[in-house]
């Protein structure tokens, strides 16, 4: 059996779903995010977890035991809030030591065990400090090793970075699984940032409207998204709405007709010949070249440049389409080979292709 289950968890408040049969194995060690927007109700699931809620149904089990009715203080776990939720009037260090104290340990274990974790999250020299003498990675980082004092059996971590800017968060998540990965210590990571997840999780729990849209290991999300709402939320992706003409061939008829494309052969039934379905490709699955080039590739197409926009190492183009904005990543250093308002050629292979059913274009999906 897994180390945790959750199985067919449930709750509502004053009628409104937040989590709807929820079922999840972890396994010991295992790293898992649970990523979705606002009120989706991964927050919810973890405070299940904890113990601060109770399902209306379903049972959550910890190593064995069934712990679905256990108070918070009796599950041992560590928890990790966005609010770092520090004592102000206590230094760094005796925040990491308050929950050992607690627990009436010895004080020559508390200040081993403090002192270790200090330096583990590389606050050895900073634990005199008080709260309001250090920057938020600093406080973030203090709420870490605190959580990790009492040697929790499973660590929960709630938006911990989403307070911190762009540099500190980047570098900060790195460190939470460098730090998870040597105690070895089961995590669950509850974020809405798809890189963050994507970056440090052994498998990634996408939710939507309190349902789990698909769980998979990064690249199996990133690569092959199982619903639509997960390929565009995941990421950027390219839409292509089409008829299907042959599944043997993998032949779509778009934009009534004037551009066909080719996916892998369909076999699996979802689609039949006649019906209709989405073509969804990566900005990086496409290549961008000068008109009437040479290419081996399954589908191509001439599109306007529109905008070209820096990002870092990567640039992404801006095309259009016959009024559809198609969005293409090139390697920076390429990206004075293209002109604005100039057409270019799009290509890419029938593998770079994800098929949908058919579904309904809303604003800024393409």
């Amino acid at each position: 059996m897994s180390y945790l289950v959750l199985k067919n968890l449930n709750k509502a408040y004053e009628g409104t779903i937040a989590v709807n049969d929820f079922n999840l194995q972890v396994e010991k060690g295992e790293f898992i995010s649970l990523l979705g927007p606002s009120g989706c109700g991964k927050t919810t699931t973890l405070r299940m977890i904890a113990g601060f809620e109770t399902p209306d149904n379903g049972h959550i089990q910890l190593d064995g035991e069934d712990i679905t009715s256990a108070s918070p203080n009796q599950r041992g776990m560590g928890m990790v809030f966005q609010s770092y939720a520090l004592f102000p009037n206590m230094t760094a260090w005796n925040n990491v030591a308050f929950g050992l104290r607690v627990s009436k340990q010895p004080s020559t274990v508390v200040n081993k065990r403090v002192n270790e974790l200090l330096d583990l999250v590389g606050l050895a020299d900073d634990g005199h400090k008080y709260a309001a003498e250090m920057s938020g990675g600093q406080q973030q980082r203090v709420a870490l090793a605190r959580a990790l004092a009492i040697e929790p059996r499973v660590l929960l971590l709630d938006e911990p970075l989403s307070a911190l800017d762009a540099v500190v968060r980047v570098s900060l998540r790195h460190e939470i699984r460098r730090i998870q990965t040597a105690l070895g210590i089961t995590t669950i990571y509850v974020t809405h940032d798809q890189e963050e997840a994507l970056s440090i999780s052994d498998r990634v729990v996408v939710m939507r409207q309190a349902v789990i849209e698909q769980i998979g290991t990064p690249e199996e999300i990133y690569v092959q998204p199982q619903t639509h709402f997960v390929a565009t939320f995941v990421g950027t992706i390219n839409q292509f709405p089409g008829i299907l003409k042959d599944s043997k061939l993998g032949l779509v008829a778009c934009h009534s007709g004037d551009l066909n494309l080719f996916v892998p052969p369909i076999t699996d039934g979802k689609v039949q010949d006649g019906g209709a379905l989405t073509i969804m490709v990566r900005p990086e699955e496409i290549r961008v070249n000068k008109i009437g080039t040479d290419h081996d590739l399954s589908n191509s197409l001439d599109a306007n440049l529109k905008t070209i926009t820096l990002l870092g190492p990567v640039t992404r183009l801006t095309l259009e389409y016959h009024g559809q904005s198609i969005f293409a990543d090139i390697r920076t250093v390429d990206r004075h080979r293209f002109d604005l308002n100039k057409p270019v050629q799009l290509s890419f292979s029938r593998e770079a292709c994800s098929i949908m059913p058919k579904v309904e274009l809303s604003n800024g999906d393409n």
